[in-house]
């Protein structure tokens, strides 16, 4: 026969033991004993808001936060790989006229000047990363031009100690429209596959260089991202080229806020160093 328990011995679980006495509600109705500052407990989301963003110490066991997630961007060198990848194809565009193009008359230049693809450029600020010239370059030799003799590439790549990315693509020969040439460069880049022209050419003379740059800001596209693309060039009797500088700042910049004049200066700069007298 089954005795009932005795009223001064606590009742048994069905399962053996002791029931555990009721715990006293706590704070928002939570049962003592759980922690009561910062309920939920930690570790575990509160409703309808995302682990990440709970703050500092809502981490899982005590342990921070992680806080909400990196944005998706692009790295410093990744950035300059999308630049120099865009930029050494001007090395074969731009540089071919047309046939039967109107106001193309007279003699061509005697050859005077060349370029030369050095191993720094501006005071050593630039290093030469690549010499494309037989490369990329044999695209512009191999251009048909009107209004071009002897055409020989001048392609160089080059890397700073800011990470930017710096190319100069050009030729030298006996060109007979050096002001035809120019804008027929910075309309090739702007027309390549995946470019878009944002800012029109701007025409430059920066002071003590007697010469004309004129500058442009095209955007490339690469998958999802959009870089920005800042562009410069010269032509002359015998020598034109482009010439890019993009740090990782202005490749993600509005193309609206770069300094092209500034640009034409580097550019002005670098022709005067790699443009030299044939002996």
């Amino acid at each position: 026969m089954t005795m009932p328990p005795s009223p001064h011995q606590p009742p048994h679980h069905p399962y053996g033991g002791p029931v555990p006495p009721p715990q006293q509600p706590g704070a928002f109705g939570a049962p003592q004993g759980f922690p009561q500052q910062g309920f939920p407990p930690q570790g575990f989301p509160q409703q309808g808001v995302p682990p990440q963003y709970q703050g500092p110490g809502a981490g899982a066991w005590g342990q921070p936060s992680m806080g909400p997630p990196p944005k998706k961007g692009l790295s410093a060198g990744a950035i300059v790989a999308i630049v120099v990848g865009s930029l050494v194809l001007v090395g074969g565009i731009g540089y071919g006229v047309v046939a039967g193009l109107s106001g193309v008359t007279g003699s061509f230049p005697e050859a005077t000047h060349r370029l030369v693809v050095p191993k720094t450029l501006l005071a050593g600020e630039y290093t030469l990363v690549a010499d494309l010239s037989e490369t990329e370059g044999k695209e512009i030799e191999d251009t048909p031009d009107l209004t071009v003799k002897d055409a020989e590439a001048a392609v160089g790549q080059y890397s700073g100690e800011d990470d930017s990315a710096l190319v100069v693509s050009g030729m030298h020969g006996r060109i007979k429209n050096a002001e035809l040439t120019r804008s027929s460069i910075l309309k090739g880049a702007a027309t390549e596959k995946g470019s878009t022209l944002v800012v029109r050419p701007k025409d430059f003379t920066p002071a003590g260089y007697g010469v004309t740059i004129s500058c442009q800001v095209t955007t490339s596209k690469d998958g999802l991202a959009t870089t920005t693309l800042p562009m410069c060039a010269w032509g002359d009797d015998n020598t034109a080229a482009a010439v890019a500088r993009v740090t990782p700042e202005q490749a993600t910049a509005d193309p609206k806020d770069i300094d092209l004049a500034e640009l034409a200066e580097i550019t002005a700069k670098i022709r005067a160093e790699i443009r030299k007298p044939i002996s």
